[in-house]
């Protein structure tokens, strides 16, 4: 840890007091759960984060695909204002009518919530700005990034309460 810097034991404090809060206090609802990956490292950590208790797969699942939704929702080319995420691996199987995906990008019984999720992890680090869900969102993120990534930042300290 010391080859972290000066400023890594004021670090690690305001880590181990997070930490301390969010497994006393846990998350509202349970929504997430966070932590180091291990005791002996405090600068790496994993999360998990968990949908609403009543959102059911497609009873017809693996035939078909399950839809996937951020509460509250993310300022992000790929997901719609209400927090719907479009990402071609969970559009219905088949030919696309628009003639934009091939089949084999979309939903077939094959994929896995694991491979969604790996999908989601990308879209989310390397927008498709080929094919926005938030028109608006994919304009600031090519004209303007910086003003993009500022206003993510906001928007998430917002709902953090922070």
């Amino acid at each position: 840890m010391n080859s972290r810097g000066a400023g890594s034991s004021t670090a690690l404090r305001r880590l181990m007091t997070e930490y301390k809060q969010l497994t006393s206090g846990g998350s509202p609802d349970g929504m997430f759960t966070a932590g180091p990956v291990s005791e002996s490292d405090f600068f790496t950590w994993e999360a998990l984060i968990c949908g609403p208790k009543d959102t059911p797969f497609p009873p017809d699942y693996p035939l078909s695909p399950f839809k996937m939704k951020f509460e509250p929702p993310l300022f992000h080319p790929n997901i719609y204002p209400d927090g719907n995420v479009c990402i071609s691996i969970l559009h219905t199987p088949g030919d696309d009518p628009l003639h934009y995906e091939q089949a084999s990008e979309r939903w077939s019984p094959v994929q896995s919530v694991e491979k969604v999720l790996l999908s989601v992890i990308s879209m989310l680090a390397e927008p498709n700005l080929e094919s926005g869900a938030n028109v608006d969102c994919c304009k600031l993120y090519r004209e303007n990034k910086a003003e993009y990534e500022r206003i993510v930042r906001e928007s998430i300290r917002e709902q953090l309460g922070l």
